[in-house]
């Protein structure tokens, strides 16, 4: 996923969960959705993050190396700027991107 293009806001907006939860009918499980997308991003972005310092990684540290690596700074920076993945999976939801369904529901209907 590439995060650069979410249009998630950086910081929390205001929502009105009653229109939020109008797809699914109830309020919970639409946070449930939410909450489980935001898990599966940050998962996502937790090993992108762990394979790009990986690089960097050393089996010696020398005070040297550890004060000279601004790659490794930058990158670090670059992921702390990024839209929390509470605010990206709820603004995938608002843009009707998240695929869910409920299979209890589903097994009522037959």
């Amino acid at each position: 996923m590439d995060y650069k293009k979410t249009n998630a806001p950086q910081t929390t907006t205001v929502h009105d969960l009653v229109e939020m939860a109008e797809p699914t009918g109830n309020i919970y499980e639409t946070v449930c959705i939410i909450g489980k997308r935001a898990n599966q991003i940050s998962a996502e972005m937790k090993s992108d993050l762990e394979k790009k310092l990986q690089e960097f990684a050393t089996m010696t540290d020398n005070l040297e190396e550890i004060s000279e690596n601004r790659e490794q700074i930058e990158i670090s920076r670059f992921y702390e700027k990024l839209p929390k993945p509470t605010l990206i999976a709820t603004q995938e939801y608002l843009d009707n991107k998240l695929a869910y369904r409920n299979i209890s529901k589903e097994r009522e209907e037959l």
